[in-house]
């Protein structure tokens, strides 16, 4: 079993990998924006300001890599 100590030391070098943190965003986005496209749901997104609702046929996502 991990003590508290060796679980709060992984948890601290995994929050120090900035590039860990910033590959699984992208990833959360990328699989949100397939499944919104998927699903045939809009999704909304700020521009310039205000809100604008992007139709299914219109969303862009990136492919991995």
């Amino acid at each position: 079993m991990i003590d508290k100590s060796q679980a709060h030391a992984a948890l601290s070098e995994r929050l120090a990998d900035t590039g860990l943190i910033e590959r699984a965003l992208a990833r959360a986005v990328r699989d949100a924006l397939l499944r919104h496209k998927l699903a045939g749901n809009p999704i909304a997104i700020g521009q310039d300001g205000r809100v604008v609702w992007i139709s299914p046929e219109d969303i862009r996502v990136a492919t991995e890599g």
